[in-house]
Order: structure tokens, then sequence, then C-alpha cells
């Protein structure tokens, strides 16, 4: 064996000694690793698990590289039992003994047979000393253990990015289905059902999701695997819960609209009771409008008065279908009815509002008008002018048409004007200048 050392120098006891103690140690701990390995609950898993895809692929390879590391162990642990037993044979080791023992523990001893079939699924060394048509392989103790740490990695690479998978999203989508379920019959009981709303739509394709989800995950976990960028250490990343998690988001929008669904049946009858209301008043309000406006066309000559409308019967009609729902539990369609509806409510009860603030117009400038007239009739008679003829003729013109029906508004408002000069002039004020002296401010109309 000598003359196809490549070793170098014949090694001396000492170094015997110290390559065997390093040897021996490396020979335990791979042993351990190894066992820890045959022992992990994800490689136990992924032995009885229906595997498909990637991770089916990785396990074949894996399972070989398995085989593959006890297969070069047992050679180096045979040929490290070899080398102590010519270490121990004498205590000082002779010449022969020692060149034997350096071919052993620097050349390359280990030789195992039938590599080119053991190695047909296993990861390719990066040394890559065997190739295609090679039978056997011829390995260094050092090279060795190198490949062995190598295939160990690869290994436990695998199997922990499994583990680690199943571990993570199996529990969570069996805990999300079972708020699906929960979900799903909370909705069936306030009318949330496929076909009929589209929450329901939501929580089928989530069901039909989380399904496809578990069984992928269960067959496949490798593809739910997320490698860390730039580690090497085994088993570094993290499960990719892309699909998980939008879904339980999805989950969460649909819970969220059926409690809205919820919160409806439990004050929908006060919400309808509040929108009789709001709708009854509109509908007085409108009336009252009607019966100013013919007052305000008996009463008031040469004035537009607007059209007032009917009641908001198409709110009465959406009214009696909330109703019908509710009486019916379908909150689901309740819910945007309701919504909708008080809206609609608040805007009629405005616009009746507002339709007899503008039908009562007139007879509010006509009140304004009165109103001023007493107040300069009253600011006369404190002066003791209200016996002035010119006064008194312009006083009476204006009430007169002021107290008559109907009243010609802008009529009154000139003449009332004129009443105001005349005051203004007797009382030495500059006439038509409105809030000068000590008299009420002027104020004009809309027919000024």
């Amino acid at each position: 064996m000598a003359d196809t050392d490549p070793a170098g120098p014949v090694m001396d006891r000492d170094e015997v000694d110290r390559a065997l103690a390093r040897l021996g140690a490396e020979h335990e701990a791979i042993e351990t690793s190894l066992l820890a390995l045959q022992d992990h609950a994800g490689r136990r898993l992924l032995e009885g698990a229906g595997l498909t895809g990637v991770t089916a692929e990785r396990w074949t390879s894996t399972e070989a590289a398995i085989t593959l590391l006890w297969t070069y162990f047992d050679a180096y642990t045979d040929v490290l039992r070899t080398a102590r037993e010519i270490r121990a044979r004498r205590r000082w080791s002779s010449r022969e003994d020692l060149a034997e023992l350096t071919e052993l523990l620097r050349g390359e001893p280990v030789t195992v047979a039938g590599s080119t079939a053991a190695t047909a699924n296993a990861p390719a060394p990066h040394g890559g000393q065997a190739g295609p048509g090679v039978l056997s392989e011829r390995w260094s103790l050092s090279a060795l253990v190198d490949r062995m740490n190598e295939l160990y990695a690869s290994s436990l690479d695998m199997v922990v990015a499994a583990d680690a998978v199943w571990s993570a999203l199996p529990a969570r989508i069996d805990l999300l289905s079972a708020e699906l379920r929960r979900t799903s019959r909370l909705a069936h009981s306030v009318g949330v059902r496929p076909g009929e709303h589209p929450a329901g739509d939501d929580l089928e394709r989530i069901t039909r999701t989380l399904k496809k989800l578990r069984e992928q995950v269960v067959s496949d976990p490798l593809a739910f695997w997320r490698p860390a960028e730039g580690s090497s250490a085994p088993g570094g990343g993290k499960p990719d819960t892309t699909v998980y998690d939008r879904e339980a988001r999805a989950l969460e929008d649909v819970r969220r609209e059926i409690d809205a669904v919820l919160a409806v049946r439990q004050d929908a009858e006060k919400r309808i009771v509040r929108l009789r209301d709001v709708l009854s008043r509109a509908d007085r309000t409108l009336a009252e409008a009607r019966t100013a406006r013919g007052e305000v066309l008996a009463k008031i000559a040469a004035t537009e008065v607007p059209v007032v409308s009917g009641p908001p019967t198409a709110l009465q009609e959406q009214l009696s279908t909330a109703a019908e729902y509710r009486r019916h539990a379908q909150w689901h369609r309740l819910s945007p009815l309701l919504e909708s509806l008080e809206q609609k409510a608040e805007d009629e009860l405005l616009r009746a509002r507002e339709s007899l603030t503008a039908v009562t117009a007139p007879l509010a400038v006509r009140a304004e008008l009165r109103g001023r007239l007493d107040a300069y009739r009253a600011k006369v008679t404190r002066h003791g002018l209200a016996e002035d003829p010119l006064l008194v003729e312009r006083y009476e013109k204006a009430r007169r048409m002021l107290w008559s029906a109907p009243c010609d508004l802008r009529a009154a408002e000139q003449a009332v004007l004129r009443y105001q000069q005349a005051v203004a002039e007797l009382l030495g004020a500059a006439p038509g200048v409105p809030g000068q002296g000590t008299g009420p401010d002027e104020r004009r109309g809309p027919g000024a």
C-alpha cells in the first residue's frame, strides 16, 4: 500500500495518537447526529406520508442520502476500528505499523462498493469523486467526514423544513376552519347563504380554499417553505403563510359583515319605528306646506308660490318592504335597505321643511312689513306727531294694503317705505337713509 501512498512522510506515534483521538471524537459526533436524525419527528412523518410534488422529489433524494450516510459511516467505523487495533498491538508501534497507520489515516483507505447505484438519488458530492459508470469510490477519512457532513446538512435541512411547515400550518388551518364553521352556522341563522348574499359566497369559497390548502400542506410541505436569504444553516427559513393569511383576512371581513347583520337584527324594530316617525314628520310638514300655499295664494297677490309635492310614496313602499324583511328574518336584505332608507328619510324631511319655508316666505315678508309699520307708528306717537295729516294718510294707506286680502306685497312695501320717509323728514333725518336717527332700522323685503 506504501507505493501508492499519497499521504507523505510516515507519521510518528504522537501524530497517530492525536489523529486517532480527533477521528474518534468526529466519529462520536457523527454517530450522535445520525441517531438524532433517525429519531427526528419530521423524518418519521416523512416516512409515513403520502408525498407529492417537490417534497416527494426531495424526500426520495434525502432517503438515499440518509442510506448513503449510514453506509459511509459504517465504512468510516471499520477503518477507524482497524486503525485502533493496529495501534493497540504494541505500546511502541513499529515502523511497519506506523506506515500502515499513516496509510489508513492520511491515505484513501475507505472503499464504498456499488456507489453508483447507492448514490443514484442522493445529492452529488461537491468534490465530484463519483461519476457515471464508477462502481466504487475511494475516500480519505477527512474527505469522507466532509462528505458525510454535506449529506447530513442537506438531509437535515429537508427534514427540518418539512417538519416546520407541518408544525405551523395544519394546526392553524384547523383553527381557522373551526372558526369558519362557527361563522358559517351564524351566517346561515341570519340568512347569509351562498347564492343569496355575497358573504355566503365568500364563506363557500374560503371553505374550498382551506380544504385544498390543508391537503397540499400535508402532502407537499416544501411547497410552502421560504428559505432564508443568505442562510446556509439547515432549516434556515420560515413557512410561507401567504394563502392562509389571505383567507384569514377574508374570513374576518365576512365576520364583520355578519356582525353588522346581527346588529340590524337586534335594533331593526327601533330603526323601522324611527323611520316611520321621520317620514310621518315629513308628511305632516308637506301637508302644512300645502295648507300654507293655499293661504298664501288667497292672501298674497302678484307672488310666485312654489308647488308643493305629494308625500314620498316610494319611500313608504320601501319601508313596507323593510317591515316584510324583518317579519321573515331576512336580515341580510334588511341591513342595506335600512341604511339607504335612513338617509333618504332624512333627506325627505329636509326637503319638506325647505318647501314649507319657501311657501310661507310671502307671509313672513308681510309680517315683517306689518311689524315695521307698527314700530314707526309707535315712534311717531312718542314724538307727538301721530296726528300729522301726511303721516296719517300714508299710515292708513300702508295699513289697508297690508291688512287686506289679497295683499300686493310690492305695493305694500312701497307704501311702508313712503311712510318711513315721511317720518324721517319730520324727525329731521336724511330721507331714504336706513338706520339714521333713533328710529328702527329699515329692512327691505324681496319685492324692493
